[in-house]
């Protein structure tokens, strides 16, 4: 395969390619079931563009990039113009302000990410066979649109460790950050998950999930058909407000949820906490192939404990009744530790068109990388589970 030649196109939407030739190349594993990753699909990126959380004046403007053999589309990458540095979670802001202080432009720049979703996954949609020559005739085009338009940088977040090592052998800067996920050790229950917790830890979950059932209600699972419109109104409350705390303003439109409904519900699962018969707090998930993905938390009323009990435990519950090898939480969050939650590390990729600036920022990622190492090993050591008695 080495020596086809490959054609590189740029499209301005997912509009400009058909869903099955996107869904070959992110998810060619859902024939036989569920995508592995539900964030690449062609049902959620094209969620965001139809709903106007992407598009024109978001900041989010769509240039995927797709590769074709003989005509044949073998390669996507879901790609982006930025304007600025919001709703990526993995942040280069102190890389901004330095790049401007020096005197550049920073912005616009290209980003190879699912907008608002710190979710690891392929950013490099390969069929399969094509992994090798579709990342080279990808990585080649980006850098090649970076240059040939003046632009700063171009980033790959959330990509998976392979692609990393791939990205770096082919120039590129590698960054690594962590975030805090569960795993499955194939439990039976929550009780037997918490038995593998040292005994102060599994109290203390124990007594916020005792906290949180006091909150005078009920809290449901809903996947599917069983999500009606008003579930998606209350979510909305839920969201808005979350949004409008963190972010200043939400990031995604009443849209997105209509649309996620009509072509994902069954991809979703929405946990509601009911308070005298009205949906007074709730978290939003995802549920791929084997993992569960915690994507957004929200409230109208403030509850003991009833964050955790719906974004984290209600998660692992969910986990453990369905096989699932893990629940991923979402960014940041230390407190996810003494919750069964461990460090793990996450992955990104960096071109940066400056030579000196380059040398800076791969030096700084040097240091990082260390330092995140050391973190997580502490962490990990500090974490909620029993230690094995000593030799």
């Amino acid at each position: 395969m080495d020596d086809i030649a490959l054609d590189v196109s740029v499209l301005s939407g997912l509009g400009d390619i058909a869903a099955a030739e996107w869904d070959a190349c992110a998810c060619p594993e859902a024939g036989s079931g569920r995508p592995r990753d539900p964030f690449t699909t062609y049902r959620f990126l094209s969620a965001l563009e139809r709903s106007g959380s992407v598009g024109k004046d978001t900041g989010w403007q769509p240039r995927h990039l797709i590769a074709r053999a003989a005509g044949e589309v073998i390669a996507a990458m879901p790609l982006y113009v930025k304007s600025h540095s919001q709703g990526e979670y993995i942040f280069d802001h102190a890389w901004a302000d330095a790049y401007e202080r020096a005197g550049g432009r920073y912005y616009p720049k290209l980003q190879v990410a699912v907008p608002f979703t710190p979710a690891t996954g392929r950013r490099y949609l390969t069929k399969p066979g094509w992994d090798v020559t579709g990342r080279a005739a990808l990585t080649q085009a980006l850098v090649q649109i970076a240059s040939d338009n003046g632009l700063s940088s171009a980033h790959v977040t959330f990509c998976t460790a392979e692609e990393a090592e791939a990205g770096a052998e082919m120039g590129l800067l590698h960054r690594v950050t962590q975030q805090f996920h569960w795993e499955n050790r194939s439990y039976a229950d929550f009780d037997s998950f918490l038995a593998d917790l040292a005994s102060r830890k599994r109290k203390a979950i124990r007594k916020e999930r005792a906290g949180a059932a006091g909150f005078g209600g009920r809290i449901r699972h809903l996947t599917g058909d069983a999500i009606r419109p008003e579930h998606w109104d209350a979510f909305w409350d839920f969201y808005q407000d979350t949004g409008s705390r963190k972010w200043g303003h939400p990031y995604l439109t009443r849209g997105f949820f209509d649309e996620v409904h009509a072509t994902m519900r069954h991809d979703v699962l929405l946990i509601l906490a009911e308070r005298g018969g009205r949906p007074v707090a709730g978290a939003l998930n995802f549920i791929g192939r084997d993992t569960l993905y915690g994507r957004y938390w929200g409230a109208i009323e403030d509850h003991p404990f009833l964050h955790f009990e719906c974004c984290y435990y209600q998660a692992i519950d969910y986990a453990i009744a369905h096989g699932l090898s893990r629940v991923e939480a979402g960014a940041q969050g230390e407190h996810k530790l003494a919750r069964g939650y461990l460090p793990v590390e996450t992955h990104s990729l960096h071109w940066i068109a400056d030579p000196s600036f380059r040398t800076a920022v791969a030096r700084y990622l040097d240091a990082e990388a260390r330092a995140v190492g050391e973190e997580i090993e502490v962490l990990t050591d500090y974490g909620p589970f029993r230690k094995p008695p000593a030799p």
